[in-house]
């Protein structure tokens, strides 16, 4: 598999998992909110962040030239998730910080994946 499919394939499916886990948010609301710990205020701004972050990932995965922003994404994903993790703003339950920081390690994950599927491409050129 070339670089490049590779790349797009990364993203395809990073965009796919984010998706399912913003509609998972959004469909759960003030039930998982309560479990989290997340106020349920929250709940729908976060699931309709993630829908949009997932478009974006989608969007990125088919244009012609592959924007480092494609990183940029994920990476603060991955440290908002962490800094409010860590912060105390939010008063989670243990429950809620496994899966909060179970998404960072996630968009952790697709970060790197991606940051070194752009540079392998770019030596290849």
């Amino acid at each position: 598999m070339s670089q490049q499919r590779a790349l797009r394939v990364s993203l395809r499916v990073d965009g796919v998992g984010t998706g399912i886990f913003g509609v998972f948010v959004l469909v759960s609301g003030q039930g998982l909110a309560d479990v989290i710990g997340v106020p349920g205020s929250w709940i729908v701004p976060i699931g309709v962040g993630m829908l949009g972050g997932a478009v974006l990932l989608l969007v990125f995965s088919g244009h012609p030239v592959l924007p480092p922003l494609a990183v940029a994404v994920n990476a603060v994903a991955g440290i908002a998730m962490v800094g409010l993790t860590v912060s105390g703003v939010l008063t989670l339950t243990g429950l809620g910080v496994a899966f909060i920081l179970a998404g960072a390690a996630w968009v952790a994950t697709f970060a790197v994946l991606v940051l070194v599927l752009l540079r392998r491409a770019e030596g290849a050129r």
